[in-house]
């Protein structure tokens, strides 16, 4: 079956803020929002897994978020000193918060005329989901959180080799970029579901092409890093959940998926031996058919 493919649109979100994004499916079908996470472009979700849950019956949409690939690039410094003191807990004014990232998802439906959706994040994403859940259920109809957790500091928490890693002076270039996503690969990826070399190349390869922001990826890091603790908020929610997790995430412990399952009434928790901090070509066909076994509990 033909999935139809829209062209990278554009979406003004805020007057300071516009969005790119790019649509899969029959805009009849049921609307379902991706969202990525820390420094991801939209292209992080695989064409593949877009059409396969077009396939199923949903109008999938896709979207760089602020300070990522085509989108907007935003003003505002954050300093590693700032990094590091959010990461021990002590108070930091980020330029932007979470709600603000929640409310460019809802935004983005607005103009596309999309009263109510799935929603679907990635890591960052996920708690990007969560907190537009939580803001507005009613424009929620199902959520799914994969590889993220609640804001809450004790658990979730990252494999303290990443940070320097995360927070490094980066190389200039196109080969340092490529260089430097290979070695984050090995670092976070599926243990179980070792990805392709010349596939994981390629698109590193796209992501720099599309565009990149290191103080973007640092103003994002803060907003996490600041969160507030969502756990006592996830216990009102009555929207169909579903929370992936894979045993051998690096950079979100799964405590944070357990958390979030625990939280939310109802949720349903998939926890996938042998998956790392990255959705592997090989686990398409199950993260579509928990999405849609979800979304159908909406109905």
């Amino acid at each position: 079956m033909s999935v139809a493919v829209s062209e990278e649109l554009f979406a003004p979100i805020t007057p300071d803020v516009e969005l790119c994004y790019q649509t899969f499916g029959d805009p009849t079908a049921e609307p379902l929002l991706l969202v990525m996470g820390l420094g991801g472009p939209m292209i992080w979700w695989d064409q593949a897994l877009c059409e396969q849950l077009a396939d199923r019956g949903f109008y999938v949409i896709r979207y760089d978020n602020r300070d990522t690939g085509r989108s907007t690039r935003l003003p505002g410094r954050v300093t590693r000193s700032m990094l590091v003191r959010a990461f021990v807990g002590l108070k930091v004014s980020p330029p932007y918060r979470m709600a603000d990232l929640a409310a460019d998802g809802f935004a983005l439906l607005d103009h596309l005329g999309i009263e109510r959706a799935h929603i679907v994040g990635v890591s960052m994403g996920g708690m990007i989901v969560q907190t537009m859940a939580l803001s507005h259920p009613e424009r929620v109809r199902s959520l799914t959180s994969i590889m993220s957790t609640t804001g809450r500091r004790s658990v979730g928490w990252q494999d303290p080799k990443l940070l320097p890693v995360l927070i490094g002076p980066q190389r200039a270039g196109r080969d340092a970029y490529l260089a430097g996503a290979a070695r984050m690969g090995r670092l976070i990826g599926s243990p179980g579901y070792p990805e392709d070399a010349e596939a994981a190349a390629l698109r590193a390869g796209l992501t720099f092409d599309r565009g990149l922001s290191g103080s973007g990826v640092l103003r994002q890091m803060l907003a996490i890093l600041t969160q507030p603790d969502r756990t006592q908020a996830l216990r009102s929610l009555s929207v169909p959940t579903l929370v992936v997790h894979g045993d051998r995430d690096r950079m979100v412990h799964p405590s944070g998926g357990r958390a979030t399952a625990t939280a939310v009434p109802g949720a349903e928790l998939l926890l996938v031996k042998g998956m790392g901090h990255d959705l592997p070509p090989a686990l398409f066909d199950t993260f579509v058919g928990a999405i849609r076994a979800n979304a159908d509990r909406a109905a």
